[in-house]
């Protein structure tokens, strides 16, 4: 079922309303894609280890592998090892988990 598409829906633009020294209400519009100056992000403390993590420990791109794995793919000869999937996912879990309580 359709409900509409992005193209029927006009761009969101924020507005914020202030108060000029007469008291008058004023708009200031914010370009899409465009933060105020005023914008802060905090990050969770979970989040922050998850980021510390990025590329510490990650080798460089294979891409003879990529081409490999992309090849048996199509051949339909790839096969996918569940268990060291889930070993894998086990382990990064642990991992996150202990650097977390540090």
């Amino acid at each position: 079922m359709k409900i509409g598409s992005p193209a029927d829906k006009p761009p969101v633009v924020p507005a914020t309303t202030g108060r000029t020294a007469s008291g008058e209400a004023s708009q200031k519009t914010v370009a899409p894609g465009e933060a105020e100056a005023s914008a802060q992000v905090e990050l969770s403390q979970a989040a922050s280890v998850l980021l510390s993590g990025v590329g510490a420990s990650s080798p460089e791109f294979d891409a003879e592998k990529v081409a490999r794995i992309s090849q048996a793919i199509a051949d339909g000869t790839f096969k996918i090892d569940a268990g060291a999937i889930a070993d894998k996912l086990i382990a990064n879990a642990q991992e996150l988990l202990d650097k977390g309580s540090h």
